[in-house]
Order: C-alpha cells, then structure tokens, then sequence
C-alpha cells in the first residue's frame, strides 16, 4: 500500500516511515510533484491536518494522510497550541520558538505540558482522525541533539531525559506521534 504523506518536513517523514510496517509505503509530497506550501490557517490542529489532507486529496487525487501538531504549555493557557511551528515567527524556527518559550515560562513554577498530534487519514472517499497526546514538562534549558522542534526542552512523563535524548525507537514508543501513528497503523490492516 502507498499513501502520500501530506509533509515536506524529511524528520517528520523518516520519523513515521520507520513505525510503519513494511508493507506500507510512505509518498512524499515531492514526489507527487506538490512544491507549494500546503496552507495550515485553521483555528485548531484537527482543522490543519485534515485542511492539508483535504488539499492533497482534492488538488492531486490521491489517498493520504496529514498530521498536524502543537505543544500545549499548561501555564501559557495552551499556547503556543496551533501556532507552534510559528511561535517566534514566520522564519518557522525551532531555535527561536525554544527560547521564546523557555523566556515565556521564567517566572512560572507549573511547566506541565503536552504534545498533541492529530492524523487525518483521507482514503477511500472517507476520511478518519487519529489523536495522540503526550504529557510531561517544559525544561529549563535546552537538551539533546536528536528529534526536532521543541524535543530539547519536552522531558515526557516518567522520563530524565528529553524527547531530543531519545533514539528515534524510544521517542516513536511514547510519542504523541507515535500514539496516533500506532492508531492510523491498527486502522489500515484493518
């Protein structure tokens, strides 16, 4: 089976590529000849995901799933949320984002936290959601090369170590995109 994943984000790719059986393969966006910016203007992280399915299946005709993602920092009453990606800017770094958030939670002695990633899958006329959530904290500071966007400074829940600490098999067992991927995985061999 092959499904375009609604991505141009390569980490993100080879991040889902690797929980996927063998059986399934991963299109890349580039491979269907999508070079533009798929829009991601939605109010929530359900609406961008199944925003960007919706634009690949309609626009290129083809099965696919697309996920969108957000940190929801308890004391920032969830934000950055829907505006992760973007939190310090349009420049869409993760540098930036990172010490944007560490400056905004300073003085803040709650820095619980969650990850959230929905999956909308688009196939076969119908389009199914798939939500995975992982809890645990904001750190002080930046730690660990592995992973991407906020994974230095998100230690998941009975951990010592970030999500940038991990290999790629642990980070994927307990991720917020390894719970929905593992839900869109149980849903196609069904």
């Amino acid at each position: 089976m092959k499904l375009v994943f609604a991505t141009n984000n390569k980490n993100k790719i080879l991040e889902v590529q690797q929980m996927l059986p063998s059986s399934i393969e991963i299109i890349s966006l580039e491979s269907i000849g999508c070079f533009e910016e798929i829009p991601e203007t939605a109010d929530t992280i359900e609406e961008n995901a199944i925003m960007k399915a919706n634009y690949v299946t309609q626009k290129y005709g083809y099965d696919c799933f697309a996920d969108d993602t957000g940190l929801e920092v308890d004391a920032l009453n969830g934000e950055p949320g829907v505006f992760s990606a973007r939190y310090a800017g349009e420049q869409r770094n993760s540098d930036d984002n990172m010490d944007k958030l560490l400056e905004a939670l300073i003085n803040k002695t709650d820095r619980n936290a969650q990850f959230k990633t929905v999956i909308a899958l688009n196939s076969n006329g119908q389009q199914h959601l798939f939500t995975g959530i992982a809890r645990g904290e904001i750190t002080l500071e930046k730690t660990g090369n592995q992973g991407f966007g906020y994974d230095p400074i998100f230690q998941p829940e009975g951990f010592e170590a970030t999500f940038a600490q991990l290999s790629l098999e642990e980070k994927g067992a307990i991720s917020h995109r390894g719970k929905a991927t593992a839900q869109l995985i149980g849903f196609l061999k069904n």
